[in-house]
């Protein structure tokens, strides 16, 4: 996919990028001219070439963890002395009902989705109030948009996002540093969708359900692709949205609008 925007010599932090939204961010960017830093939990091969090629630079990092955290954004300070972009996407989902749900359970999905965006935002702040600015993008969910029966305790996890991007966009708009972010819907070649596919008794079932839960999806059947992701985020970060700033963006195909017309 073709991408528009321009991030030459920017250095940019990218959160879950071994797969799927993330890694088509850190690529789509590195392309674009900026220097990218990878975080994730594990390391991919498949990765290894794309990434050695465009100059993105790997590092281990569990957003569970702060001092994970910190490690990824200061060598990005180390190496360039400023942060101009931090993409916090990584997450997990969490398809279970309240009171199936452990306290680990929890912990794992809140502590990913929502306390990882914490601390990327808080040691990328620190940063970019020293420097003059800077664009934060978070990943959220559709559902951080409307409640969902199957998900819920994800769908907390989101709307907690959802509610942190706009409180940080409005506390720090007079220091010039923008927070938004994206609420993809179903969105294919994701950890965490193929894992969902691979546990479900019926594989081709559930994703022919998730495409039809998104009417776009539905009409041009198929899922919505992390690069169609990766170029709102590119978006969302570039200086095109410099008046943009506590935007939760649906790319869902309008899963989110409301209940869909009969027949779908």
């Amino acid at each position: 996919m073709h991408n528009k925007y321009q991030f030459q010599d920017q250095v940019v932090i990218v959160t879950g990028a071994g797969n799927g939204i993330g890694r088509a961010t850190a690529i789509m960017m590195a392309e674009a001219g900026a220097h990218v830093f990878a975080g994730d939990v594990k390391h991919l091969e498949e990765n290894r070439e794309t990434f050695e090629r465009l100059g993105i630079v790997e590092a281990v990092c569990d957003v569970r963890q702060e001092s994970q955290v910190q490690a990824l954004i200061e060598q990005a300070i180390d190496q360039y002395g400023r942060i101009d972009v931090l993409v916090n996407n990584a997450g997990i989902g969490m398809v279970k009902q309240i009171h199936q749900v452990s306290e680990e359970e929890w912990d794992a999905c809140i502590d990913t989705n929502l306390k990882g965006t914490f601390l990327g935002c808080k040691h990328a702040i620190k940063y970019m109030l020293a420097t003059g600015g800077g664009a934060i993008v978070n990943t959220a969910s559709n559902a951080g948009l409307l409640p969902r029966a199957h998900d819920p305790v994800y769908s907390i996890s989101k709307h907690a996002v959802v509610a942190l991007t706009e409180s940080l966009g409005l506390c720090h708009g007079k220091d010039n540093i923008r927070v938004n972010c994206v609420c993809p819907g179903p969105v294919g070649e994701t950890g965490m969708m193929n894992d969902d596919i691979a546990r479900a008794a019926d594989p081709d079932g559930l994703t022919q359900s998730m495409i039809r839960a998104s009417p776009i999806a539905a009409a041009n059947k198929r899922m919505i692709r992390p690069q169609e992701v990766a170029s709102a985020i590119c978006y969302l970060a570039s200086k095109d949205a410099l008046m943009v700033s506590g935007t939760a963006l649906r790319i869902d195909g309008g899963k989110s609008l409301g209940v869909p017309p009969q027949g779908m």
